[in-house]
């Protein structure tokens, strides 16, 4: 099988629960051999989608492809995929060898091969030497490694990881984050992988599928999607952005808080209404005379690599990061090179994003409560 053919396909999938429609005409293909995440926030469609892959769910319309055959309404434990899931459902009363044994007994595997299995998987998630002890004495972490050992001992084309490391403290998230993308490229089988958490999507995927409300909202690479984001949900949801709303003069000028600009898009009506997307670790604060814009420092926050400061322009407050130190009330300028300005379509998305006044707000209000209370 080539690198690039499709192994799981997803077409024109639609389901609802109690008449709340949770998928809407969703198509995907996945790669053989790639890590591919389903990332969006709470509700948005991405765990159901991983369930229909498995089994659990049945779509109302549409087809799900393995290896190009339709396997609708095969049961989940005769499809080639295997799931891991947030609370890892190990079996309290087995070892750590008889977890990971657990599928190859069931499907009554000689004992010598069963042996040279589980301890070859143990080898791969570094827990040799602890096949004897109870699940109950083993931290979080080694309870997943556990888990990824039990479910990738059968050898299953497609690995369906739902939230897996969400119950880890952060720095065993970012650890286990590391190990699950070396097992997935030591194995060279397919995961598919659901989250919640941006900066895991971008940092373990091949592929990030960004969803909302039962819809793919953009699928492409970690950086493709952090980049070029196609609307004002995935500029929000992927990173902070500063979000305005601007028009296109013409191919490769812009025009937004009064200003225009140059920029590298093109392809758009003239005086087209868009999206303007800034990012705020590509805004430089300047002195006045040479910025493109001028506002007002209205709230630091000191984050150890950088400082996050909100400056009001013309009362759209703007989110920047720099490592420069600036103070509440500075009039600073601000500067901004063509390639920092991304241009998207107006969409269903647009006005919702990207203005940080809320964000100052709740300091405010987060300030006043505090006062109230004391």
């Amino acid at each position: 099988m080539r690198q690039n053919e499709n192994i799981v396909s997803l077409k024109n999938i639609s389901v609802a629960f109690d008449g709340e429609t949770v998928l809407d005409d969703i198509n995907l293909d996945i790669r053989n051999k790639e890590f591919i995440t389903l990332l969006g926030p709470s509700g948005c469609g991405k765990t159901t989608t991983l369930r229909i892959i498995a089994g659990f769910v049945e779509p109302d319309k549409g087809d799900v492809l393995f290896d190009d055959n339709k396997i609708n309404g095969v049961p989940a434990h005769k499809r080639q995929v295997n799931t891991i899931f947030q609370r890892y459902a190990l079996f309290p009363h087995l070892n750590v060898y008889e977890n990971v044994a657990f599928g190859l007994r069931v499907k009554k595997t000689p004992e010598k091969e069963l042996d040279l299995k589980v301890r070859e998987m143990l080898k791969l998630v570094n827990l040799t030497g602890l096949e004897k002890r109870k699940i109950d004495t083993l931290s979080g972490g080694q309870q997943q490694r556990v888990a990824i050992a039990r479910a990738i001992a059968n050898n299953p084309k497609v690995l369906l990881l739902d939230e897996p490391l969400a119950a880890l403290d952060l720095k065993l998230r970012k650890d286990m984050q590391t190990e699950l993308k070396k097992i997935q490229q030591q194995l060279g089988i397919t995961f598919i992988f659901v989250t919640h958490d941006q900066e895991e999507a971008l940092s373990m995927s091949d592929r990030v599928v960004v969803m909302d409300n039962g819809k793919i909202q953009q699928v492409g690479t970690p950086k493709d999607i952090y980049n070029e984001p196609k609307n004002a949900f995935v500029a929000d949801f992927i990173g902070e952005s500063n979000i305005l709303d601007g028009v296109m003069i013409d191919d490769r000028l812009a025009e937004f808080s009064g200003k225009k600009f140059e920029c590298l898009d093109s392809g758009f009506e003239k005086n087209e209404p868009v999206d303007v997307v800034v990012r705020p670790e590509d805004v430089d604060i300047v002195p006045l005379s040479k910025g493109m814009l001028e506002g007002v420092v209205t709230s630091i926050t000191f984050l150890g690599v950088h400082y996050e400061i909100i400056v009001d322009i013309g009362g759209f407050k703007w989110m920047i990061q720099t490592t420069d130190e600036q103070f509440v009330g500075d009039k600073v300028g601000l500067y901004i090179e063509p390639d920092a300005i991304h241009i998207m379509k107006k969409s269903e998305y647009s006005g919702k994003y990207g203005d940080y006044s809320s964000y100052s707000e709740e300091i405010d209000h987060l300030s006043d409560v505090e006062e109230d209370e004391n």
